[in-house]
């Protein structure tokens, strides 16, 4: 029975290590505070809300860890309800890693990264797969992501956390550098009309 909702990751052997290296009285402090949040907060729910990959880890029977990457449409990661994350699962290389390890260890992590801006959330709980539910693949399919759902995966949030800033080095995806890139071109093509302007200008001044 944990104690405290960190007591997901701060097992016995963390804090005794933590103790050693120094760091329990701060997290003492934290477990005795406010310490980590154990329902899906507004915060959280706007945080996953413009995610369009996060990676998703599970152990097998030996305990053996495995990190899979999931990616998808912003906001594919969805609030179920307070305590539920979900969401629909894309056809890949058909390894079935995940699924294996689910089938026997339910215990699963979270690791949403915001590379923008430099921040990292961390959800511990345990997972579930779902086939053939038609009514919530369509709850949380996007129609115009062109992904075929192949399941869906429910996440039932134990305890969560924001992660420390640094070392993130900040990396952009395509949607979001898009339209800088197209202020830009248009910029180009406005100042290559000036220019072009400029020298048929001085070619007819130097005529005259």
């Amino acid at each position: 029975m944990r104690k405290f909702p960190s007591d997901v990751a701060f097992t016995p052997e963390v804090k005794a290590i933590q103790e050693q290296k120094g760091s329990r009285k701060n997290y003492a402090r934290m477990e005795q505070g406010e310490g980590w949040q154990t329902t899906v907060t507004e915060e959280l729910a706007a945080y996953v809300a413009d995610l369009d990959m996060f990676y998703l880890g599970t152990a097998n029977v030996e305990g053996q860890p495995y990190i899979q990457y999931r990616g998808g449409p912003p906001g594919f990661l969805k609030v179920i309800d307070e305590h539920t994350l979900g969401f629909a699962d894309f056809g890949g290389n058909r390894q079935y890693i995940t699924l294996g390890n689910l089938a026997v260890n339910p215990k699963a992590i979270l690791f949403l990264i915001d590379y923008v801006n430099s921040r990292r959330v961390k959800v511990w709980g345990t997972a579930r797969v779902v086939e053939g539910d038609e009514a919530l693949e369509k709850r949380l399919r996007d129609p115009a992501y062109p992904g075929k759902v192949e399941r869906v995966i429910l996440f039932a949030v134990e305890a969560w956390d924001v992660n420390c800033q640094q070392h993130i080095h900040q990396r952009f995806s395509q949607r979001q550098i898009a339209p800088v890139i197209e202020k830009l071109q248009a910029r180009i093509t406005d100042l290559e009309a000036e220019v072009k302007h400029l020298r048929s200008q001085t070619s007819a001044d130097n005529k005259s």
